[in-house]
């Protein structure tokens, strides 16, 4: 055997052992519950459960106006549905950031984005969920409606200052 067929056979192996759609940073799973507008929980195949903190986008929290609309969207959309989740990174929090598809690819920040139920993230937003943002806006979709919306990082900023401070 030369080496080019030696080539050939690994590759060929290679593809039967890694198939092209399989991607190591996959979890396959479903979705057990909504936390907020842009948190849910998720267990594996595997049985291991954890939150998922949806990356790129930020929903108003559960104390704001849209917050509970955001969340019962998100419930509607994902709540007992298989997926595949994408693990990007973590919070400051310990909390596990990534994205999910649905089944047919859906990817659920997008739908929150175009009915107006969230905002891009407030550090380097992804240029393809700003204009979406801003199509909703636009059109005074969900949390569009009101004068002036206050961001969420805005709301949780206030909130911390707002809290006792401990000894």
């Amino acid at each position: 055997m030369n080496k080019k067929q030696g080539l050939g056979i690994f590759f060929l192996l290679a593809s039967l052992v890694f198939p092209a759609n399989a991607n190591p940073g996959e979890i396959h799973g479903k979705i057990i519950s909504v936390i907020d507008g842009n948190t849910i929980e998720f267990v594996g195949v595997e049985n291991d459960t954890f939150k998922l903190v949806l990356n790129g986008i930020d929903c108003p929290e559960l104390g704001q106006a849209f917050g509970d609309v955001a969340k019962t969207y998100l419930e509607k959309l994902v709540v007992g549905k298989e997926a595949v989740v994408v693990i990007e990174g973590k919070d400051r929090f310990g909390n596990k950031i990534g994205s999910v598809r649905l089944n047919k690819g859906r990817d659920p920040r997008l739908e929150l984005l175009e009915q107006g139920l969230a905002w891009t993230s407030e550090k380097n937003p992804n240029p393809q969920f700003e204009t979406i943002k801003e199509m909703a806006k636009s059109a005074g979709k969900g949390l569009w409606q009101q004068q002036n919306p206050e961001a969420p990082w805005i709301f949780r900023r206030q909130q911390t200052m707002l809290a006792p401070k401990s000894n």
